[in-house]
């Protein structure tokens, strides 16, 4: 893998809907990805409605903020596909993607844990796989959003989030909790911090 010169990977860029916090006892409703290298061309988009897990029921608290974004729970939930096929063209999404590839998420302990936990269960893959794994979807631990952005600004990453960033960092995309619009928005973000980072 030739490293020198421009930077070489393809950075998929993931935002989840969910209907509760924890993997297994709630579910992902929904997903999308959007293919960027840090120039700034977009490579491929990826976006689907998941069947809730078996087992699994939504939490109170989280349907009770979902009632106030309007239209995100139906973006979420409607013409939902079973897991299986969907986590199946995801990989081959992933797959035909340019290598090297590395995940990224604002925040990556969110969307990461959730997507790695689906990839476990119904692939034979995840986000971070062992040393000992030659066929992988990703290099890496994965790309925090978020706090890259803090190392960008200088900001504490804490304070950090999409209402503290310009909206021109995002693309003027607004933040519809709807995971395509949300994940556009992150990969403009993405392209605008290597553009600060030179």
């Amino acid at each position: 893998m030739d490293t020198s010169g421009a930077d070489p990977w393809t950075y998929v860029v993931t935002d989840v809907e969910l209907d509760g916090p924890w993997p297994g006892t709630h579910s992902m409703r929904s997903l999308a990805s959007v293919a960027v290298t840090a120039d700034g061309v977009e490579h491929g988009r990826f976006e689907a409605v998941l069947e809730p897990l078996p087992g699994t029921s939504p939490d109170p608290a989280t349907m009770d903020w979902f009632a106030t974004q309007p239209g995100a729970w139906e973006a979420a939930t409607t013409g939902a596909e079973p897991v299986e096929d969907v986590m199946g063209r995801y990989v081959s999404w992933l797959q035909g993607l340019p290598w090297p590839r590395m995940f990224a998420a604002f925040p990556l302990a969110l969307d990461g844990i959730w997507i790695d936990h689906y990839l476990r269960r119904f692939t034979p893959y995840g986000i971070r796989q062992g040393h000992h794994e030659t066929d992988r979807l990703f290099i890496g631990p994965g790309l925090c959003l978020r706090s890259y952005a803090a190392a960008v600004t200088g900001e504490p990453v804490g304070l950090v989030d999409v209402d503290t960033l310009p909206s021109a960092w995002f693309g003027e995309v607004e933040h519809t909790h709807r995971a395509i619009d949300d994940t556009v928005g992150y990969a403009n973000l993405l392209v605008e911090l290597f553009r600060r980072a030179g």
